[in-house]
């Protein structure tokens, strides 16, 4: 008792000082003479052969104040021990948004305290979703026109794998695939690689496509047909490849992340200066919307990745779902061996929480203190003998620490060796063959640990403190037993009655097995849960899709259980090396990097080696410079006197026809030569890399790059931007689109465009295998080269076959679902703009568009002849104008308008998707349909069918033409300074300025004509100087005398 009493008042002191050498300090030996002299006494005293009843007092009260002592520095008391600062980014943690007892200073660190844990709180996300929300409200009520959501399909997510073998992961988004398809979602499975889940994913009827694996190979998928994205492991890196480029960069991403292997590979980046990997992590970190992390350890060891969008939904349920593998471990007894117990011992097992940072000895001593009544139980002596063995996980631990804990052991009766910590690595086996499982930490958690799921899944009785987390989750007495967090000694009684006879009693069998079956499915809500929330604030469905049910609405029996029937017949082929997940995807790219950066030194070495054999060339070159120079030098002076000298007029001319020649003297490859000689030429615009994949590369074909930025090298791609200055104004970009490309061209087509016919292709017709087929395109050109529908409007692409319109509506209604409901009302008032009339309100009347059974084109994908399609661009650039006047100042000022239920870029490039429609079936064109796959062609609205139901007079082309030149005929002379889109949208042309033009040039000629006039009468007039006298030529020296002289005439 003596000995036991001094250790443990020895370690109950040295907590106010610090537990790690106090203890050493005074157990071990390391104290002062004083604590030397104390023991000697104590051994003195113990030896004496008899002791009074005083002395028992003493002995006793000693015994009673290390109690009360160690009691004093439980948890939750109110003494209060120091913890070490952890340094937190502090946008992820707000003021007062950590743990009650927890303070922040000025540098955003975070500091714990007894009972206290760090806490993750989202704040810069949910902000941000607070703030969208109110904008949101206050931008649709400043509208003054209600917006509606007519749905006709369900909100589409894409949900994209690294692997389709069996895992945790897999069953977590199979289980969340199966509640959000309850919600009203549609979902498709895109994978890296096949495996057995596929079959899974097909049989809850989620589609399934592979993706190539190789991250340089393109990716033919249009992701604009998903209104989200679910990814799932760092392994699906690839997939952003795409991702971060146009257009899909604004397509809402939620990115689960659940590998430790890029944190861990970031340090060691870090250290071997592979700064571009880091970076390239860091804009794929920045891209996703949302970073999904399953536990709150992660967020911390992402920090150097973090841009404000990290996230906690509860991970998938990896212990339960490895449990197999464990349990058949335990069967060896090896194992147990390897943990210096055997067969017949009684192994508990001490776990804490990952976030106990710093000493853990106070915690591991109090629980030591209240198991050491089982003790009593067992009767041997000899640590290799005895049944009782307490094993503590720990992640790192120093000597110091083991040595104290040793000290604190053997204070509280147990024997040495009885007592042990195990190393992280050890922690499945420990788990596996342990009796009973005590958790220690008292720290509050957001999350319920991970080491209790793994042991209830493992039917080990659980004992933890009454913690709001574990109350949550635990029933006491029912799945798991509780004690009071600030009453360490019911602990000791919550052992002893559940251990009876050396073993884990009755009782506490029932409740380990009740425990196994609520671990099963531990957290399934709040995962379900948590996904259907995310979705919620971050994907903006469109007002043609159907409204899915809220996160509240959730059926309970949908969401309290995995669906764990569904991996019966593949969990076996679990792979087992979890450790190495996300390894792969790093092996790739840090090839690939060395792979780099063995050719850049291979480049520069060349470079180094041509530079030094250049130096014997320059010298050549410079002597051969040299006889060309004096060559031509010699040839300039020997043909001067016969050089012919024209006048300044032709230099003008000449000059001027090098310019205009200019842009043709470039070399033409084979595809521009081909496409001289064929009477139709089909343009694809398309705006960024995203779109390359899906482009033509026949000599039919020529793309149209609405981007400077995003044209692909070498080809012979058209750079609309140039052409059309507004197109380098990101607002009308994004909100024109297609017809960005159609203003372009129009725009002096003369000078790129010199063939007959002229055609569109969309690059998503290509994404959706709708684009023409070789059969299809043989017969669109023998259709125009033969003049077979005369002028027609030819397209390939339904609208009765759109996947925005499954129910099959007609145009009107069609128009409304995709646009707010407020189409027919906006182009209403654009014609109202338009024609300076007021139109009947009924628009169906005034622009009939009949559902009698035939279809119209959707996708910008159709062919006209040349003379028409400018009809067309005259058409629509009045009718973009109206729609511009009409929603420009408030979709400018907040991002809203009448055409869309959320912030919209695109705005009214629905409306403008369908307007062709509208024109050719009023302006009289025969519309034929193309079928893509066999050139079939069906021509739809027959025109002796649409007699009374044209309003041919809007759209005839007399009408259209004096309404433009009077535009013209405005802008050119009354110069207006308001904000006026027409202009800039084209040619301005009208008769006045073609006369002022032509009286222009008539003058500047009669001017020249008089410069010239001016010029040859100076010359006539121009004074002549007079002879000056005669010059008299003296004799020469040798002949005559003096008086000889000879005259000269000047």
């Amino acid at each position: 008792m003596g000995s036991l009493d001094n250790g443990a008042a020895a370690a109950a002191g040295s907590y106010k000082r610090g537990p790690g050498p106090a203890l050493r300090a005074g157990i071990v030996g390391g104290g002062s003479a004083r604590k030397v002299r104390a023991r000697s006494r104590l051994a003195r005293f113990l030896l004496l052969e008899k002791v009074d009843y005083l002395q028992w007092m003493v002995a006793a009260a000693a015994f009673f104040f290390v109690a009360i002592v160690f009691v004093a520095f439980l948890p939750g008391s109110g003494v209060v021990v120091e913890r070490p600062w952890l340094t937190l980014p502090s946008r992820r943690a707000g003021p007062g948004r950590v743990g009650g007892g927890t303070a922040e200073d000025r540098g955003g660190r975070v500091r714990w305290e007894a009972g206290v844990a760090f806490e993750f709180e989202p704040t810069r996300l949910r902000e941000k979703w607070a703030r969208e929300r109110r904008e949101e409200a206050k931008s649709l009520a400043e509208l003054g026109t209600p917006v509606t959501r007519l749905g006709v399909r369900k909100p589409r997510l894409a949900m994209v794998f690294g692997d389709l073998y069996p895992s945790a992961m897999q069953l977590q988004m199979v289980s969340v695939a199966s509640v959000l398809e309850a919600m009203g979602y549609e979902m498709k499975v895109f994978s890296l690689e096949d495996g057995p889940c596929g079959n899974i994913w097909r049989a809850i009827g989620v589609p399934v496509s592979i993706l190539p694996e190789d991250t340089n190979l393109p990716i033919f998928v249009d992701w604009l047909d998903y209104d989200g994205i679910l990814v799932n492991s760092i392994e699906a890196r690839p997939v952003f490849s795409s991702l971060l480029h146009e257009p899909f960069k604004s397509i809402p991403i939620i990115w689960t992340v659940h590998e430790y292997s890029l944190a861990h590979r970031a340090k060691e980046y870090n250290a071997s200066g592979m700064v571009q990997l880091i970076n390239a992590w860091k804009d794929v970190f920045s891209r996703a919307n949302v970073i999904v992390f399953p536990n709150y350890i992660l967020p911390v060891m992402y920090a150097a990745f973090d841009s404000g969008n990290y996230f906690v939904i509860p991970g998938p349920p990896s212990e339960a779902f490895q449990v197999d593998s464990f349990i058949g471990k335990s069967y060896h007894e090896d194992v147990r061996i390897s943990l210096g117990s055997s067969p017949k011992d009684f192994l508990i097992a001490i776990v804490g929480s990952p976030f106990s940072y710093g000493d853990n000895l106070m915690e591991e001593a109090l629980v030591l203190q209240a198991v050491s009544p089982l003790l009593q139980r067992y009767h041997s002596e000899n640590s290799t003998q005895s049944e009782l063995k307490v094993k503590i996980f720990t992640g790192n631990i120093t000597e110091k620490h083991r040595m104290a804990l040793e000290s604190v052991a053997l204070s509280v009766g147990f024997p040495r060796g009885a007592v042990e910590h195990v190393a992280a690595e050890d922690k499945d086996n420990l788990l596996s063959t342990a009796d009973l499982v005590i958790y220690y930490s008292c720290l509050e958690e957001q999350l319920f640990p991970s080491v209790l799921v793994q042991a209830m899944s493992l039917e080990k009785l659980v004992i933890a403190p009454d913690l709001a987390i574990i109350r949550k989750h635990i029933d006491d007495g029912v799945n798991g037993l509780l004690f009071p967090r600030k009453n360490i000694g019911m602990l000791a009684q919550v052992l002893l009655r559940a251990v009876s006879n050396g073993k884990v009693s009755v009782s506490g069998q029932k409740i380990a097995s009740a425990g196994k079956a609520h671990a099963k499915n531990l957290m399934a809500s709040e995962t379900i849960e948590g996904y259907a929330v995310l979705l919620e604030n971050i994907v903006k469905f469109p007002t043609d899709a159907l409204s899915p049910l809220t996160a509240g609405e959730i059926p309970l029996a949908l969401k309290q259980e995995w669906k764990w029937h569904l991996f019966e017949d593949v969990k076996h082929l679990h792979r087992m090396n979890t450790s190495l997940s996300g390894y792969k995807i790093l092996q790739k790219l840090e090839q690939e990097w060395h792979r780099n950066q063995m050719e850049n030194s291979s480049l520069s070495t060349t470079k180094t080696s041509d530079a030094f054999s250049a130096i014997a060339w320059e010298e050549q070159r410079a002597n051969e410079v040299m006889d060309i120079k004096r060559k031509m030098e010699e040839d300039e002076l020997k043909d001067r006197n016969d050089q012919p000298h024209g006048t300044w007029e032709e230099v003008y001319r000449n000059v001027k026809r090098v310019e205009r020649l200019k842009n043709e003297l470039h070399e033409r490859d084979d595809k521009e030569l081909e496409r001289t000689g064929q009477p139709l030429c089909i343009y694809e615009p398309f705006f960024g890399e995203g779109t390359w994949p899906f482009l033509q590369q026949s000599s039919l074909y020529r793309g149209v790059g609405l981007s400077s930025k995003g044209r692909r090298p070498g080809a012979d791609d058209i750079d609309a931007s140039s052409r059309l200055p507004l197109l380098n104004n990101v607002y009308y970009r994004d909100i024109l689109g297609e017809f960005g490309a159609f203003f372009a061209l129009a725009n002096r087509i003369d000078r790129i465009h010199k063939n007959s016919w002229i055609g569109f292709q969309s690059w998503r017709a290509t994404a959706r295998k709708v684009n023409l087929s070789n059969n299809a395109e043989s017969a669109i050109l023998e259709a125009v080269q033969s003049q077979k529908h005369g002028d027609s409007f030819y397209f390939w692409v339904r609208m009765d076959q759109d996947p925005r319109n499954r129910t099959n509506k007609d145009f009107w209604s069609f128009c409304d679902a995709i646009n707010a409901g407020n189409c027919r009302l906006a182009v209403l008032e654009a014609f109202q703009r338009m024609y300076g009339v007021h139109l009947d309100h009924d628009l169906d009347s005034l622009l009939h568009m009949p559902n009698d059974g035939d279809t119209w084109s959707v996708m910008q994908s159709w062919v006209l002849s040349t003379r028409s399609f400018l009809e067309f661009v005259m058409f629509s650039r009045m009718f973009v104008d109206a729609l511009d006047a009409q929603m420009y100042d408030k979709h400018y000022q907040t991002g809203h308008c009448i055409l869309s239920l959320h912030k919209d870029q695109h705005c009214y490039s629905r409306v403008l998707e369908l307007i062709v429609n509208v024109w050719a079936f009023h302006s009289a064109r025969r519309m034929v349909y193309v079928n893509p796959e066999t050139g079939a062609m069906q021509e739809q609205h027959h025109l002796s069918g649409r007699r009374g139901q044209m309003s041919v007079q809007f759209f005839s082309y007399t009408t259209l033409k004096s309404m433009d030149e009077e535009l013209a005929e405005e802008f050119d002379l009354d110069h207006p300074d308001r904000r006026w889109l027409w202009p800039q949208t084209g040619e301005v042309f009208w008769q006045g300025l073609y006369e002022r033009e032509r009286s222009m040039r008539q003058q500047e000629k009669e001017r020249r004509k008089q410069k010239s006039r001016e010029k040859i009468q100076r010359i006539k007039n121009r004074a002549r100087q007079k002879t000056l006298g005669k010059y008299i030529k003296p004799p020469p020296d040798d002949t005559g005398g003096s008086n000889d002289t000879t005259t000269v005439d000047l």
